[in-house]
């Protein structure tokens, strides 16, 4: 199936559980994009520096560093401004969705993820660079 991502996008994914990191890395490797994996906050923020992803997949529980602090310390690195961030969580509950919302992200995944649904948010970040609005998809 051809990708439906325009352009190569940048895209750091992390989280703590490197089976579901990986494989979701090869996912988007397989659609066009280039990716990079870190298996904790504190390793997010240091790849993010070097690589300075266009879109940031963030697990919420996350050891040393939380999804939301995660994706504080990568909204102050240079070019944060413009990064889109997607909440990847177990916990789908409003009051979750809420916090993911006030912490900045764009989008609110539960997993296991949808790779259709991921795939129009990719899309939709890229083609409209959405930093902090709200991802339809």
């Amino acid at each position: 199936m051809p990708s439906v991502i325009p352009e190569k996008l940048r895209v750091l994914i992390a989280d703590d559980n490197q089976d579901a990191a990986e494989s979701l890395a090869m996912l988007l490797a397989l659609e066009g994009c280039e990716v990079r994996t870190a298996y904790d906050g504190q390793a997010a923020v240091s790849v993010a520096q070097l690589f300075r992803p266009q879109v940031a997949l963030l697990d919420m529980a996350m050891p040393k560093l939380d999804g939301c602090a995660t994706a504080r310390a990568l909204k102050q690195q240079r070019g944060g401004a413009e990064l889109c961030l997607i909440a990847l969580t177990g916990r789908g509950q409003e009051q979750d969705k809420r916090q993911t919302d006030a912490a900045g992200f764009a989008a609110h995944l539960t997993k296991p993820v949808d790779p259709a649904r991921l795939r129009r948010l990719l899309t939709q970040a890229r083609t409209n660079g959405i930093p902090e609005g709200k991802l339809l998809g």
